[in-house]
């Protein structure tokens, strides 16, 4: 069994008396992805925070790296990168520079970044953009210009906050390949994402959050397994839901509703669709269940405010 690089035991944290993490215990180890998944609110940027030592648990206890996080706070982020929710570039800086400034942070020779650097920025396929500032960058390529700032001490664990918001799908594949490059040559990665296909492409292992606590754990493929049936119909357009639901509702194991659409589980869909198939005005999509699914049937379909 390999040892865990992270460890986090029951960790607890309150703002204003409002509980935001409660008793979260987790481990990564080697050469894994770790997915947080959970609605607003649900506590996995506290938890990340914990994790850096910028946040301190009130309750709890975080070893990485054979260390006590947050007394051991400086030692353990020489082997962390992280990349946030939000562009933390330096606007006056070149792309190189960006990466030569924060290898100076942790203490790393001229020398070695020299060398560091163009491997770095050819990883980030910015190689062309090396003497250009991040405001002439798109959106992806500065998420990927930060990823390759987060490589510059070559980590052995990266800390992902949502690394994919506000990215085309194009982006996000980019991102997604680079991010499955690190952990094929032996990197780990905790990821927090809103993604439930960036989720179930990237993560070994998730876990499922609400209001603070783990609610689910497991691999995507698990945890599907375990909560929903094998295949979903999407019932939507205009129809007469009433009807729809007394006539369909018996078909299957479980049914959802959200707004025109029905969402109707089952583990065999050959009765809904052949009852589909004889009202044709009626629109319909036959899939698998997905971790959207899950997602939903776990945490609830309502919007929630927060962060």
């Amino acid at each position: 069994m390999k040892k865990a690089l992270l460890s986090c035991d029951k960790l607890m944290k309150s703002y204003s008396g409002k509980q935001v993490v409660k008793g979260l215990s987790f481990e990564i180890y080697p050469g894994e992805c770790l997915g947080l998944i959970g609605p607003n609110g649900a506590g996995k940027t506290t938890a990340l925070k914990m994790c850096l030592g910028l946040v301190e648990p009130d309750a709890g206890r975080i070893i990485a790296f054979d260390q006590e996080m947050p007394k051991d706070a400086m030692s353990i982020k020489s082997h962390i990168g992280v990349v946030s929710q939000f562009d933390t570039l330096d606007p006056d800086f070149t792309c190189a520079e960006n990466l030569l400034v924060y290898g100076r942070y942790f203490g790393l020779k001229k020398g070695y970044l020299k060398d560091k650097i163009p491997q770095l920025l050819e990883f980030a396929a910015l190689s062309n953009k090396a003497h250009e500032r991040p405001g002439a960058l798109s959106g992806g390529m500065k998420r990927r210009l930060s990823l390759a700032r987060a490589l510059v001490n070559d980590p052995a664990l990266l800390l992902l906050d949502e690394p994919t918001t506000g990215l085309d799908p194009q982006a996000r594949h980019v991102m997604w390949e680079r991010l499955q490059d690190l952990v094929r040559t032996g990197k780990s990665i905790l990821l927090t994402t809103h993604f439930m296909d960036e989720a179930e492409r990237l993560c070994d292992r998730l876990i499922v959050m609400d209001r603070g606590e783990k609610i689910a754990q497991g691999s995507p493929k698990a945890l599907i397994a375990e909560h929903l049936e094998r295949m979903v119909v999407e019932v939507y357009g205009l129809f007469d839901k009433e009807l729809v639901l007394k006539e369909l509702s018996p078909l299957a194991q479980r049914v959802e509703e959200s707004g025109e659409t029905l969402f109707f589980y089952t583990h065999d869909a050959t009765a809904l669709n052949m009852a589909l198939s004889k009202t044709p005005e009626i629109r319909s999509f036959h899939r698998p269940s997905n971790l959207e699914d899950l997602f939903l049937k776990l945490t609830g379909r309502q919007i929630r405010e927060g962060a």
